[in-house]
């Protein structure tokens, strides 16, 4: 029991080691962590030695999904994602069956030993996406925010409707049977209604809990627990644990600014970013550490073959993504015209070829291929079931790797580069709460007394210069003298400085202890993230 712990702590740490070293190499060759960490796991397990990582899928499903789609929904804007609804229903509902049905109907003809109804599992295996990469591609270079908000969209909804074709497929080949289309309709509104209600009933309720504790452990300790409550819920009765996760996550993300304190909101999110970094990154080297299992696995195939298998199939599922965008973007954008009637216009060609060009995938389509059974419900073998986990593993080599690297150039070559432009809605924002505080200083102000007024001028001369960088709605930013604004928050950063330097200096006379230190120093943190955010 000892050795196998101890084994199990030192793969742990090598696997940390490796996320950290190989992120700090990817952020100073500015590429996407996912695509320097797959790229790492794929040579170290070439290296003699390194210890064998298997990755269970139960691990994946159970372990790792449920935070990371309960993160991915809480940061998401769920007007934006309601607002682009229809656009995601396409790529998360429509991209799907028409990924499983076009691998279905081409599988026969590029592999032998494939019928229409492995094709089924196989497309569906490979159907999910992984917007990580492309979505913080996507924001360092400027794309247009309502592309990210839909790739961010369609790959919280894409889970749930790629893995019910799995189950779909998974009927088809090991039972023989093939369900209904009644069957299959009430299934997917079981699953997604159902779903939805479990994560929506856990949310309010979570919700009520919250205003009667303001205690940062605690509330982070329950926010940890609250997805993997939620998926298992939904799971037990047969429900989508992962549509429960991402409703959960999204009410719970709208409604957090109402029982969040501000000492426990920073503190919460500075807990999930390195824990969903942390399950992020040990995921992505794990795929590249699976060569040796997916390689060991087929036996029956030449490496030639096998390179050419992967290849094939890696452009027939780019292509087909393509294919899709094109007429999915227009029929949507006029449902979303014509019958929503959103003042919208159907993007240019290129920014449709870039969403297109977007389709990476990641952990859970590789969690799916290994999740597939060894036999049938006759005692068989499950046909092809070792070539199906490696065109898994070569789409998303060549997915993340091709299509990661090449997208910031693809984005620059066509102009999309920036074209977001500034975040107005935030400035705007920024006014109206300047202007709300010094309309209530001056309410204030009426009734201090002479001591004090040096204090509320001091505080009114900062909300004007605060004012007096922010622009009106419709008004060009360049009308206005940011300069002055900046100068004021560089300096008050410098002064931040001095007082840091100036508490280390009292606690080493000894004038004050280590935990008065601390709370000094967390205090000016605090402060100079505000600042930091302002400018």
């Amino acid at each position: 029991m000892h050795g196998g712990i101890q084994s199990l702590e030192i793969v742990f740490l090598l696997l940390m080691l490796f996320v950290a070293g190989f992120t700090s190499l990817a952020r100073k060759l500015q590429t996407p962590y996912p695509i320097i960490l797959v790229v790492a796991g794929l040579l170290l397990s070439l290296v003699p030695g390194i210890p064998r990582v298997v990755l269970n899928p139960e691990v994946v499903f159970l372990v790792v999904l449920p935070p990371l789609l309960f993160a991915g929904a809480w940061l998401t804007s769920w007007r934006d994602f309601v607002y682009n609804l229809v656009s995601i229903l396409f790529l998360a509902f429509g991209l799907v069956g028409f990924t499983v049905l076009g691998v279905a109907g081409a599988a026969h003809f590029f592999f032998h030993g494939f019928d229409w109804r492995l094709g089924v599992v196989l497309g569906a295996v490979i159907s999910t996406t992984d917007a990580i990469a492309a979505t913080s591609i996507a924001k360092r270079v400027g794309l247009p925010q309502r592309v990210v908000d839909v790739l961010e969209g369609e790959s919280l909804v894409n889970d749930a409707t790629g893995l019910l074709a799995l189950e779909f497929g998974l009927a088809l080949v090991v039972t023989g049977q093939t369900p209904t289309l009644t069957f299959d309709i009430l299934r997917l509104a079981y699953l997604s209604i159902v779903g939805i209600a479990v994560g929506l009933l856990i949310g309010g309720f979570v919700h009520w809990v919250e205003h009667y504790i303001d205690d940062g452990p605690i509330e982070i300790t329950i926010s940890i627990m609250i997805p993997y409550a939620t998926y298992l819920a939904a799971e037990s009765i047969h429900a989508s644990g992962v549509l429960a996760v991402v409703a959960c996550g999204l009410y719970l993300g709208r409604a957090s600014a109402h029982f969040f304190s501000p000492s426990v909101r920073i503190q919460a999110n500075a807990v999930w970013s390195v824990f969903t970094f942390i399950l992020n990154g040990f995921v992505f080297v794990s795929i590249g550490l699976q060569l040796p299992t997916v390689r060991e696995g087929i036996k029956n195939y030449s490496l030639g073959s096998l390179l050419l298998y992967g290849g094939l199939f890696s452009a027939l599922v780019i292509v087909l993504r393509l294919l899709w965008v094109f007429p999915g973007a227009t029929l949507s954008y006029w449902i979303r015209r014509h019958i929503f009637h959103q003042n919208e216009r159907l993007p240019p060609l290129r920014q449709i070829f870039v969403t297109g060009w977007t389709g990476m995938r990641g952990v859970i389509a590789l969690a799916a291929a290994l999740s597939l059974p060894e036999t049938l419900a006759d005692g068989r073998p499950f046909p092809q079931r070792n070539l199906i986990i490696f065109l898994t593993f070569s789409v998303i080599l060549v997915t993340l790797v091709l299509q990661g690297l090449t997208l910031p150039a693809l984005i620059r070559a066509l102009g999309l580069a920036g074209a977001s432009g500034p975040n107005c809605e935030q400035a705007e924002a920024r006014r109206i709460m300047a202007e709300a505080a010094l309309e209530q200083l001056e309410k204030t102000n009426k009734d201090v007394e002479d001591t004090s007024a040096s204090l509320y001028k001091d505080l009114k001369e900062h909300y004007r210069l605060r004012l007096s960088s922010l622009p009106r709605a419709g008004e060009n930013q360049d009308g206005f003298h940011p300069e002055a604004y900046a100068r004021f928050l560089a300096l008050s950063l410098e002064l931040l400085q001095v007082e840091r330097q100036t508490a280390v200096k009292l606690r080493n006379s000894g004038r004050i202890n280590d935990e008065i230190l601390r709370q000094l120093l967390q205090e000016l943190d605090l402060t100079e993230l505000r600042y930091r955010t302002a400018a």
